[in-house]
């Protein structure tokens, strides 16, 4: 895009794809995470999400949507994975009450990427809390990405519409509703709490995750 900061109107109301697999998965490899990019945009998504350099790049190549990075790296001692340091920026985990392997807080964090990268920032937090740090800290959208993932925020087995509701009603900047939504009427409802833009993944790109609840619903028809 001409203006990166043009993304975030362009991606209002629409569906984000996160294009992602881990080391030992299917469809782990850029080319695969490439193709379900394009598969993405031809079923009309406004955006992707992507981890590492490397699918980033090849995503980028593949289609003309805007891409949300991240870089999902271990640090001994610190449960932060997503974008840790300022080392990997891309999109932040801004989980308020967990320790940084940089050992600035979430806020500095925002602020030091603000800083040093003239680049729109995505926070993903966990709690109304934790999106309210983000905001105050400069952060540009915040996700619920996080939500249920820290031992602290509310443990749902589907999405946390309340967070959406709460968020939207908390901050002035767009929430992204983000994490275990599994049906379109989940996406939906999202957006209808408030929610800016929607992202999915394992329900779109995770074909094992998603043969392993056909694969149960058989086992179990009364689930």
């Amino acid at each position: 895009m001409d203006n990166i900061w043009q993304f975030i109107p362009q991606i209002r109301g629409g569906l984000i794809v996160s294009c992602q697999a881990q080391s030992g998965e299917p469809l782990y490899g850029s080319h695969y995470m490439a193709a379900m990019a394009r598969a993405a945009r031809e079923a009309g998504a406004v955006a992707v999400r992507a981890e590492s350099p490397r699918d980033i790049q090849s995503i980028k190549a593949a289609v003309g949507l805007p891409v949300i990075g991240l870089w999902k790296v271990d640090y001994p001692g610190s449960p932060v994975y997503i974008t840790p340091t300022l080392k990997e920026v891309a999109a932040v985990d801004a989980t308020a009450q967990q320790p940084r392997p940089d050992s600035l807080t979430a806020a500095d964090f925002i602020k030091a990427i603000k800083k040093n990268f003239s680049v729109p920032v995505m926070a993903d937090i966990s709690t109304v809390e934790e999106g309210v740090k983000a905001e105050a800290a400069g952060a540009d959208l915040v996700s619920t990405t996080l939500a249920g993932y820290t031992p602290y925020s509310r443990q749902l087995s589907g999405p946390d519409f309340t967070l959406v509701q709460e968020l939207h009603a908390a901050l002035k900047v767009p929430v992204v509703a983000e994490g275990r939504i599994w049906h379109p009427a989940e996406a939906a409802q999202a957006l209808k709490l408030g929610a800016h833009a929607v992202v999915v993944g394992s329900a779109i790109t995770r074909p094992q995750e998603i043969a392993r609840r056909f694969v149960q619903a058989l086992r179990d028809p009364c689930v």
